[in-house]
């Protein structure tokens, strides 16, 4: 049972005498990378590990249950243990994303509903700050463009864990990508209706410099003036940046920093994003079945979730999880939300194995 364990110990093994070389230091992107590995596989390690103990446990008392009824009475809840045991064994045995360990670049923007879908498009900001905060993770905006009412029109910003570990914040924000529907009375209505309003999340791994190579020639670098809070200290130069990819015709833009080089540096982080989830978008249309993530793939033009505050509500359409505590959720309180599409994910490919 488990055979495929075996070598993922072995390879736990030899990266953490790797990871005791001072000369594997020296080279740091190589020593986040194994780190990461190592990190990743130390999961496997711990559940074969307890999947061993508990077998082990409930084999002795099997063995001695004849002779001794205290054992016969422990015997079932040793038995269970294992099966426990073995499921969390199979779980953490299952193909994991690549991604899973890395940082993201999450990008929200206004859609329908004009000025109420950009003030929620702010709600939700502050919704994913208050969570990344929680798991003391760091936040850095990259670029926004307000709305008149204090919201965002479209807003940026990267995400990242502290240190290497095996699930990074892309293993959780990833099914964060997708239509978000808001249910509630707008603060520009008069009348106390209802309005339905959406906003679009796109959450994409952030690529290393040395991972996606990008040819200057394949750029188109526009520069223009900066416009709106973020832009204030800059409006009367060109420091606003616009890149564009010509052999995709991917864009990415910044206005925020207050150089055109540093806006030009923040643009190629999205860019470099942006063309990473594109080559691996492509890998998992040529993967199997049971190696794509059921969850995750949803196209960005799928409503996901509904926010309705008159019912204090939310619910996952992907998963039915649903919940009256959004006041909590909009907090940053979103991990039962996220466990709901990581189980349904697991359980999918489960299924499938």
């Amino acid at each position: 049972m488990f055979e495929a364990v075996q070598p993922l110990l072995d390879e736990h093994a030899e990266l953490e005498r790797r990871l005791g070389d001072p000369a594997v230091h020296a080279d740091q992107g190589l020593a986040r990378s194994l780190g990461r590995r190592y990190a990743e596989l130390g999961q496997v390690v711990e559940a074969y590990s307890a999947w061993r103990a508990a077998t082990d446990d409930a084999g002795a008392a099997r063995e001695l249950a004849a002779e001794d009824a205290g054992f016969a009475a422990e015997l079932p809840a040793l038995e269970q243990a294992v099966t426990e045991a073995g499921e969390r064994l199979r779980r953490v045995l299952l193909p994991r994303d690549p991604d899973d360990s890395r940082d993201v670049i999450l990008e929200i923007k206004a859609g329908e509903g004009g000025e109420e879908s950009a003030l929620f498009a702010g709600d939700l900001l502050r919704m994913y700050l208050r969570y990344a905060e929680r798991h003391g993770w760091a936040t850095e905006l990259i670029d926004s463009t307000p709305s008149d009412l204090g919201g965002y029109k479209d807003v940026s910003v990267a995400v990242k864990t502290r240190g290497s570990t095996a699930d990074g914040v892309w293993h959780r924000l990833k099914y964060e990508g997708g239509v978000h529907r808001v249910q509630r009375v707008p603060v520009t209505e008069s009348q106390g209706r209802v309005h339905t309003s959406a906003v679009g999340v796109l959450v994409m791994p952030e690529a290393e410099e040395v991972e996606v190579a990008i040819d200057p020639n394949d750029l188109r670098i526009d520069v223009f003036r900066s416009s709106g809070p973020g832009g204030q200290s800059v409006n009367t130069t060109d420091s606003a940046v616009r890149i564009t990819h010509l052999p995709t015709g991917i864009v990415a833009s910044c206005q925020n920093e207050k150089s055109q080089l540093q806006n030009k540096e923040q643009a190629l982080r999205i860019l470099r994003a942006r063309l990473h989830a594109v080559a691996q978008e492509a890998a998992d249309a040529q993967a199997s079945a049971a190696r794509r993530s059921q969850v995750r793939t949803v196209d960005r033009s799928e409503r996901i979730r509904t926010y309705n505050y008159g019912e204090n509500r939310i619910a996952d359409h992907r998963t039915g999880f649903k919940a009256y505590n959004l006041d909590t959720v909009l907090d940053g309180d979103l991990d039962p939300v996220i466990q709901s599409a990581i189980d349904a994910d697991e359980a999918a490919q489960l299924a499938a194995s």
